[in-house]
């Protein structure tokens, strides 16, 4: 009758490992060793805390075996957990210096207290085995789409559940002005997944771009199957967004694929994201025609690129202003998100008095600095000449056969020209040298003697300086605020006004730290051939995301 009533324990205490694993979809091998740890718990707390004891359970049966390990060792230091070689031998003749023995304990009656603290352990890990589940569930799941039901609304952040799992969404992760009640179905995107204290945190949004994309790629089958591929996205969520897209069949049209029969796709997208207003643009590899694609529906007249500064200046009739801005500047700067172009809007009658007025200082320049009278300045600055420096050198013919003038006219023009820089570069020369400027910094290629100037204003007044600067300190950097309508802040470089990009920077930057002695030749193409294979590696990767879903590389 003892047997039996053994029997029916080690049946249910199988029976619930199952159901436990069942019930929170884990191993059952972890709920058992759970049950384990706990048993282990409540014998130390029994036998003493300070013995070495193990509890296996056997899977198929259930029986439960308790045990109490003991070192063989010739000085025994901890009589709980060591034995002296002579008492081994005593219960294994067998028994070696460094050997374990296992000293079978009976089997044990769980007191009221004994079984609340096992019971305490057993959820414990069956908790952390269930939150280990969740994050690698989730973690695999990050860039996805999830729908969930609104559990609850805290503060204004969302808590979402997933079936097995609860995911956040933060006030600013949601769309603006957007109610959602207790029950409510929400489809949001997962940006991140975190391990914390409390359990895995799966962090969703509804504002983020990324979510745009993946409602067009469920709601357009061109763009799930890689025909149509989305270039890029910017929104001000709840209020307007541009897409750009390409099509890799020409014969199929990216913005008509998108909208759909009737606007049906886009207005489906719209619905989701609480009649957002969506701009469809087609991308265009040639960044001009890309930028007035994106400004749309204003028209743009004329273009001027600076790609070193990566701005570009728009030119529209006065009318078109206010359409291509937008309101409260959103139609600009989404363009401009879009794009990755800061953009400068001009009317044509502000473009005109610029040029005029750039006209006026280069003749003012010239009559300066080649002592000449108002029309002949007039004429250079009209034939395109911007600097003193172009009029010194460009070829005598391309001055002479400007008309009323003759080969000796250019010849004295360009003595003067040549003439005065030489003076200005003394000058220059003499302020370097005021400003403890070091001669070797010259000898740096791409260095003239107006940076070395500029360089000593901003005191960096040696090779090593310039070797511990960074392109930005040299060409300056745009700080972009994260309030939506504030304006980007324009902080400036030591190289501000000279044309001076980004790559030419880098170089400067390096030639000085060759030159210093912190890095050499060897290393540097050693670096860019390491830069060359991320960046293939990173195209690689780009192509392999882009590729149409279900194809084998």
């Amino acid at each position: 009758m003892a047997q039996a009533g053994v029997s029916a324990n080690r049946l249910e205490l199988l029976q619930i490992a199952d159901a436990v694993a069942r019930e929170k979809s884990i191993d059952r091998k972890i709920v058992i060793e759970a049950m384990e740890d706990a048993i282990q718990k409540a014998a130390k707390s029994r036998y003493g805390a300070e013995n070495d004891i193990r509890c296996e359970i056997d899977p198929k049966s259930g029986e439960t075996k308790l045990t109490r390990v003991l070192h063989v060792v010739e000085v025994v230091e901890n009589d709980s957990t060591q034995v002296t070689l002579a008492d081994a031998k005593r219960r294994n003749p067998n028994a070696e210096i460094g050997d374990v023995l296992a000293e079978t304990l009976p089997p044990l009656d769980f007191g009221r207290v004994a079984a609340q603290n096992a019971k305490q352990v057993i959820v414990q890990k069956v908790r952390e085995a269930e939150r280990e589940r969740h994050h690698n569930e989730y973690k695999d799941r990050v860039g996805e789409i999830v729908n969930g039901t609104v559990k609850r609304v805290e503060y204004g952040n969302v808590i979402v559940d997933l079936g097995r799992a609860e995911g956040i969404i933060r006030r600013d992760e949601m769309i603006p002005r957007e109610n959602v009640r207790l029950g409510d179905r929400i489809r949001a995107y997962i940006y991140d997944v975190r391990r914390e204290q409390r359990g895995p945190q799966i962090f969703l949004s509804r504002a983020r771009p990324e979510f745009m994309s993946l409602l067009f790629k469920q709601e357009v089958p061109e763009i799930y199957d890689g025909i149509v591929q989305i270039k890029s996205v910017a929104r001000d969520p709840g209020s307007r967004a541009k897409i750009a897209v390409i099509s890799k069949d020409s014969s199929i049209d990216p913005v008509g694929a998108c909208v759909g029969m009737r606007g049906a796709r886009v207005q489906a997208v719209v619905g989701e994201l609480q009649g957002e207003k969506v701009d469809i643009i087609q991308w265009n590899q040639d960044a001009a025609t890309f930028i007035v694609n994106a400004l749309a529906p204003a028209e743009v007249t004329k273009v001027v690129l600076d790609e070193d500064s990566n701005r570009i200046e728009v030119v529209v009739p006065e009318s078109q202003l206010s359409l291509a801005i937008g309101r409260r500047g959103q139609n600009v700067r989404l363009a401009s998100q879009l794009t990755g172009w800061d953009i400068d809007i001009l009317t044509e009658q502000e473009e005109s008095e610029r040029r005029q007025k750039e006209f006026a200082e280069r003749s003012q320049l010239f009559m300066e600095a080649l002592d000449v009278d108002e029309v002949i300045a007039q004429l250079l600055a009209t034939e395109g000449f911007e600097t003193v420096a172009e009029v010194a050198y460009v070829d005598t013919t391309e001055i002479a056969h400007i008309e009323g003038f003759d080969e000796d006219t250019a010849g004295e023009i360009q003595a003067r020209a040549r003439e005065y820089l030489e003076k200005q570069e003394a000058e220059r020369d003499a302020k370097r040298k005021e400003l403890g400027v070091a001669d070797e910094l010259g000898k740096l290629p791409g260095v003239t003697t107006a940076m070395l100037v500029a360089f000593g204003e901003n005191d960096i007044k040696t090779v090593e300086d310039l070797a511990g600067a960074v392109p930005d300190d040299l060409t300056g950097w745009t700080e972009r605020k994260k309030e939506k309508d504030a304006e980007p802040v324009r902080h400036k470089g030591a190289l501000d006004g000279f044309d001076v990009g980004r790559k030419e920077a880098e170089d400067m930057i390096m030639a000085a730290r060759i030159a210093a002695g912190w890095v050499t030749e060897e290393d540097l193409e050693k670096m860019r051939a390491e830069q060359a294979a991320a960046v293939a590696a990173a195209e690689a990767a780009k192509a392999a995301l882009a590729a149409p879903a279900g194809a084998k590389a």
